[in-house]
């Protein structure tokens, strides 16, 4: 399943829906995360929150590929698409293993296959080189297998990349 978490407003909803399966709209429309790690106890998977992103673990997930469309900010997602990752966290579980020699917690959903996330807005050779190691360690701590990072010179450009 193609997964698309995006922060584009206006005309790109409709490219979008038809270049996924499910699009997460990082719209702001949502309490941020409370830190209760309820999504990891009592109701795994799920947020005790009712709102657009109460299900959110269990569409990232079960995401073969995961796309993420986000402005640069100094290196970094958008604050609205770091909300929705930060509410993912149930993707995994309170427990720990080693993958790669290194600690992390265990994976509710296993593995997946594609991190690749699309940046777009002014961005400097510094942010570039923070926001491929962000996503690489996004992409192992999730479980995907492979990261991707693409910048963006103009928006016009995003549909021949999905």
């Amino acid at each position: 399943m193609k997964v698309i978490l995006h922060d584009l407003k206006g005309p790109y909803a409709g490219l979008i829906a038809s270049k996924s399966d499910r699009a997460i709209e990082a719209d702001g429309k949502y309490a941020p995360c409370q830190g209760c790690f309820g999504c990891w106890t009592k109701h795994p998977a799920g947020c005790f929150m009712k709102d657009a992103l109460q299900q959110v673990c269990r569409i990232i997930g079960q995401a073969d590929e995961l796309v993420i469309i986000t402005k640069n900010l100094y290196g970094g997602y958008s604050a609205d698409v770091k909300n929705v990752l930060d509410r993912s966290i149930g993707t995994s579980t309170p427990f720990s293993t080693y993958r790669g020699r290194q600690m992390h917690h265990t994976l509710r959903y296993g593995k997946h296959a594609l991190w690749r996330v699309i940046v777009y807005g002014e961005i400097t050779e510094a942010e570039k080189a923070t926001f491929r190691y962000l996503a690489e360690r996004n992409a192992i701590n999730d479980g995907f297998e492979r990261s991707e990072v693409t910048f963006l010179e103009n928006l016009s450009e995003l549909e021949g990349l999905l």
